[in-house]
């Protein structure tokens, strides 16, 4: 019995699609924290500065999103261009983590002072 391979048409379409979804999920729910709030361990310029960035991955991704559909599914996206947007991603958690821990200290504590099972 032989094992079908999935064509790349079909792998692309099956990681990379969902994968650029993720990108603007995260990047559309940081730029809403960054433009909403006043992130108080971030100056106003590194506020800014990182907003600046979310907005242009995001327009990089919209774009790369384009190109993905334009072609039908067969442009892949060199993994030089994914990493900094992944890097990107990671640094917005780190940030949005750290201003949850400090607007609901309490809540916090009673979370990390659960016993666990």
């Amino acid at each position: 019995m032989t094992l079908s391979q999935p064509s790349e048409n079909k792998l692309l379409k099956a990681v990379l699609e969902p994968l650029l979804d993720d990108f603007q999920y995260w990047f559309e729910r940081s730029r809403t924290l960054l433009e909403n709030e006043d992130i108080i361990f971030l100056s106003d310029e590194e506020q800014d500065e990182l907003l600046k960035r979310l907005k242009n991955a995001q327009q990089e991704v919209r774009t790369a999103k384009m190109l993905f559909h334009a072609t039908g599914g067969q442009a892949g996206i060199d993994t030089a261009t994914l990493v900094p947007w992944h890097n990107l991603v990671t640094e917005c958690w780190r940030v949005s983590m750290r201003w949850r821990s400090l607007k609901n200290p309490q809540t916090n504590q009673a979370i990390k002072s659960k016993p666990t099972l």
